[in-house]
């Protein structure tokens, strides 16, 4: 392994579905606990810790509970994309000499608790006094809209959007640990209700419990784990706005700049990446982060989706676990794809595996309408 580069040692999924029988301290201990044998470490080495719960203090709350004084703590919530930001921020700490063996997890019971909120307080911002008049259903009305311009100005069509959900589901019927796996149509999802039109219900994600963890390391740290280490060739990071009112463009996200920084520091192409697992909490989100992230061109998104590209056997495979449409979305989904990610480049994705997966693209986004996004390049030494 090169001595200056920095990997993925471990990783695990929490218990997924509907979690009862557990609290969300105790699902991120055992997926850390899992993350790390496979990086072959133990507890007692994390010295990074990035975290996010629905606790107050997130890293001081979770540190407590696994009984770790960590050098280096980080709760920064900027929504789903989390933890590729996470990803980020240890890459740069274990570089700085802060930390060596940086711990990511997290874990919801959103689904068993019903604690998945309705509504977002956008008055509490100044912006959001141009909002909150017309009582949002938070996100889903900000992406209606985005979805709605979308398919105005690009003449994107429901079964494009619908084709998305459809791979997905596909991918999902490949994993017993997905939460929807029976079979699923365009019409179907055209069919079902809608919930902020254009957008179905089988347009919109799922309500789950979950988690997971991932440790970052060092060459030098990863060369007796357990599993093959996979190696981050690129990750950035970028913000843009909270409230959809101050979106200068409904349909370009901030994932035009992390996806170009991660590609550009990567040295990959569009072109060699094998397989990408994209935040899906709504089917519109697919089909413009393929767009600003250069799969195709701005606009071309509905059509570049279509003909069964994402699904398997085709020849973008695209959320290869069944993403947050049919796998699990435990209320931030972004953990769960750098999960899946490494698993597909050390060939344990059993029947769902991508043939030959050599690079990977992971990109997540998060707040209310695109506020934020971070993408990772991944690769198999």
């Amino acid at each position: 392994m090169p001595a200056h580069s920095l990997y993925i040692a471990g990783v695990a999924e929490t218990a997924l579905g509907k979690v009862p029988d557990q609290t969300e301290l105790s699902m991120l201990a055992l997926a850390s606990q899992e993350a790390l044998a496979e990086a072959g470490l133990r507890m007692p080495d994390v010295d990074g810790l990035f975290v996010r719960t629905r606790g107050v203090e997130p890293a001081v709350e979770v540190a407590e509970y696994l009984g770790l004084q960590p050098r280096y703590a980080d709760s920064t919530d900027v929504g789903g994309c989390s933890f590729e930001t996470y990803v980020n921020h240890a890459v740069a700490a274990v570089r700085a000499g802060l930390c060596e063996v940086a711990l990511i997890a997290y874990a919801s019971r959103q689904r068993s608790q019903r604690a998945r909120r309705r509504g977002a307080a956008v008055d509490q911002t100044l912006a959001g006094q141009f909002e909150a008049p017309y009582r949002p259903l938070m996100p889903i009305s900000n992406y209606a809209m985005i979805a709605a311009r979308h398919m105005h100005q690009y003449g994107t069509r429901p079964e494009q959007l619908a084709e998305v959900a459809v791979a997905a589901r596909k991918w999902a019927a490949l994993n017993p640990k997905a939460w929807a796996r029976e079979e699923l149509t365009v019409d179907q999802v055209l069919e079902s209700d809608f919930i902020a039109e254009p957008l179905h219900r089988l347009d919109c994600c799922l309500v789950t419990d979950g988690g997971g963890a991932a440790v970052v390391t060092t060459a030098e740290r990863a060369k007796d784990a357990a599993k093959r280490p996979v190696r981050i060739l690129g990750h950035a990071e970028s913000v843009v706005a909270w409230n959809i009112s101050q979106v200068k463009d409904l349909t370009v996200t901030p994932g035009v700049a992390s996806g170009r920084a991660a590609l550009e520091m990567a040295g990959v192409g569009t072109g060699e990446v094998d397989f990408v697992e994209l935040y899906d909490n709504f089917t519109i989100a697919t089909i413009m982060e393929l767009e600003d992230l250069g799969f195709c061109a701005k606009g071309e998104g509905g059509s570049f989706v279509s003909g069964g590209r994402l699904a398997p056997g085709g020849d973008l495979p695209a959320q290869t676990m069944g993403g947050g449409l049919s796998y699990c979305h435990p209320g931030m989904l972004g953990l769960l794809l750098i999960v899946e990610a490494v698993r597909q480049l050390r060939g344990e994705a059993n029947g769902r595996q991508v043939d030959d997966a050599r690079i990977g693209l992971v990109h997540g986004i998060g707040g209310l309408c695109f506020g934020s996004a971070a993408t990772l390049v991944l690769a198999r030494e």
